[in-house]
């Protein structure tokens, strides 16, 4: 069963559609989680014909309210991002590298310039829920991003002004310490911003039921 639709336009030439999935499903046997799953999917125009390009599913996950944004990564200190940073780095139609650039911003507790990557109606999908560019910003103040290493990247182009970018985060000591990500980059007024982004923790399969 589905719902929580939701079509966004990227460009003229690409869709991002969004909606929530609960199932009745098993693997090799084993019964998997009913959900809700979060779904993202882009369809973009080729000749006419809308097709799709993109496809990305995340269990979802609440925490409990007494919980912190992220048990297993501790919270930035009081201070973090007080003291003077660098201007950030200008993005480019090179979406890995400007995918490298958040990271660093993220490592280095400066929330400024991670802002500055967000185009101001991003969106981010993960377990704990749909946040908006002032959630996201809140969000990582609670995430220890010091010990993630970033591998397996891959871009695939939309037009000449959108693509996406997926790669995987390994950090360890957080359980799972494994997480498939992707990011919708678009041009806007000449600048590439973050449009979407979406997180998919690991799952061992193998344990399921």
């Amino acid at each position: 069963t589905f719902g929580d639709w939701k079509l966004t336009t990227i460009d003229k030439d690409a869709v991002l559609l969004t909606y929530t999935a609960n199932v009745k499903a098993a693997y090799k046997g084993k019964k998997l989680p009913d959900g809700p799953y979060y779904e993202a999917s882009v369809y973009v125009n080729r000749n006419g014909e809308w097709l799709n390009i993109y496809y990305q599913e995340t269990l979802e996950h609440k925490m409990p309210p007494s919980a912190s944004p992220s048990p297993a990564k501790p919270a930035a200190p009081a201070n973090a991002g007080s003291s003077p940073m660098a201007k950030p780095a200008d993005t480019t139609d090179d979406v890995a590298a400007n995918e490298k650039l958040v990271w660093e911003a993220l490592k280095s507790r400066n929330y400024d310039a991670f802002g500055s990557y967000l185009a101001d109606n991003s969106m981010e999908i993960e377990p704990d829920g749909v946040f908006d560019k002032a959630g996201s910003l809140k969000g990582v103040q609670g995430f220890d991003a010091s010990k993630a290493t970033l591998s397996d990247w891959k871009t695939v182009k939309f037009d000449d002004d959108a693509s996406v970018v997926t790669y995987k985060v390994t950090i360890p000591g957080d359980k799972p310490d494994t997480g498939y990500h992707s990011t919708i980059w678009v041009k806007r007024d000449g600048k590439w911003h973050a449009f979407f982004h979406m997180g998919t923790p690991a799952q061992d399969l193998t344990m399921i039921g």
